[in-house]
């Protein structure tokens, strides 16, 4: 056998090991990149599988997982606003009605009047017949069985009739049961109505920024109008202006809305988000775009009660005339003290106190200052009429009064309003 001389030997040798090194080098680059393909498909699988539950750290939108075949996407969004809306215009809106005053008038017809010989001046002379017209309309929902609820100046004419015209054009005769004497609100009863009641919500949980949706008979004639829009505001003091006729009201602690609400609209409910009413449509202000109120729903809620356990709804009576002292009336009158309610005959000689009343078997006489009821002040901000009517008939409640620098405790048992 041959042998190689050193220099030969050592050049082999060195050919042997580059050549290994090369073999072992290709073999690691190889399973460098199965090993990257290979984590990388692992980590899109991860990747697809967490998403969803990291998104919410990332800023985006939560998704949750359809598991319908139908559909080629993998995730879709939560339920949107628009989607809650739609939902309470399809489930909720049959519940909402039309409040339609009727009233036998006389009819006209064309004629002719002759001031002086030989002249004729066209006029509108009446028949001598009535026929039965609309005269106003406002809107309405049903908050309990054959019990529909609106506003008290939407029923405000005793000697007009009403109707309520349903979803499905059904005309009912309605009767008023109760005009709340201190609220704008009234309740109707309906038979044959037939019709699911709205949840009630708590309007004292509402909150401003909350998004709210208002129903109602928008201008008399588009049924079933719906807006959207914020709780702007809370505890706001209006005064609402009457229509051709009435008085105009002061409305207080009312939820402001910028949801549109027009003429028409006055009755409707006013809905959060979960369908729940949480108002009462009942004023727009004037010159103003997008500056709507509604009555909080828990004013109506008693008288609801009473209506469907007793068949009538009864608001306690005290029995006094009075104006809320303020600074001013406290100036102009010299009076001691700058709240409380002042008794006192009406500017058309009305009787300061009722006969028969409680106040007048308790002893209260016109100028008197009544300044608590049950330990709760008398402001404007809350006047003697918003406390009383928080009692039931029968209560007996506390009265303190001021009478030529005395005060003056009276326990008076609250009667049923005439």
């Amino acid at each position: 056998m041959a042998l190689l001389d050193p220099i030969q030997q050592e050049k082999k040798i060195k050919a042997y090991l580059t050549t290994q090194w090369q073999k072992n080098a290709l073999g690691l680059v190889g399973a460098a990149v199965v090993l990257s393909i290979l984590f990388g498909f692992v980590g899109g699988i991860a990747a697809l599988y967490l998403a969803p539950q990291y998104a919410g750290f990332l800023g985006e939108p939560p998704f949750v997982r359809t598991t319908t075949k139908e559909t080629q996407q993998a995730y879709e969004p939560t339920t949107t606003t628009e989607e809650l809306v739609i939902s309470i215009a399809r489930t909720q809106s049959d519940s909402v009605v039309a409040v339609v005053a009727t009233k036998d008038l006389p009819q006209f017809e064309r004629c002719f009047i002759s001031p002086f010989p030989g002249i004729r001046i066209p006029n509108m002379c009446e028949t001598g017949d009535t026929e039965e017209q609309e005269i106003s309309a406002g809107s309405g929902f049903v908050a309990a069985d054959g019990l529909v609820v609106t506003n008290k100046h939407v029923v405000a004419d005793p000697s007009a009739d009403y109707v309520v015209v349903t979803h499905d054009n059904r005309r009912l005769s309605a009767e008023v049961l109760a005009r709340d004497p201190v609220e704008d609100l009234a309740i109707l009863r309906v038979s044959d109505l037939g019709i699911d009641p709205l949840a009630l919500g708590n309007s004292d949980t509402v909150v401003v920024g909350q998004m709210a949706v208002a129903v109602g008979n928008a201008l008399g004639e588009f049924e079933n109008s719906f807006s959207l829009g914020i709780i702007s505001g809370l505890s706001r003091t209006i005064t609402a202006a009457g229509s051709a006729g009435t008085e105009s009201e002061v409305l207080r602690k009312v939820i402001q809305t910028d949801a549109a609400i027009n003429p028409g609209n006055s009755g409707g409910p006013l809905f959060n988000l979960r369908g729940e009413v949480i108002g009462v449509n009942v004023a727009r202000a004037q010159g103003a775009d997008n500056v709507g109120f509604a009555v909080p729903i828990n004013r109506i809620k008693r008288s609801l009660e009473q209506a469907t356990t007793t068949g009538k709804v009864t608001f306690p009576f005290l029995g006094v005339r009075f104006v809320i002292i303020n600074d001013k009336v406290q100036e102009t009158g010299d009076l001691p003290v700058n709240y409380g309610a002042l008794v006192q005959s009406g500017d058309s000689g009305e009787a300061a106190i009722t006969a028969g009343s409680p106040a007048d078997r308790s002893g209260i006489t016109a100028g008197d200052i009544i300044l608590e009821v049950q330990g709760e002040k008398v402001t404007e901000e809350n006047p003697l009429g918003d406390i009383i009517n928080r009692y039931a008939v029968g209560d007996t409640v506390s009265v303190l009064i001021l009478r030529d620098g005395a005060q003056i405790v009276m326990n008076i048992t609250l009667e049923e309003r005439p």
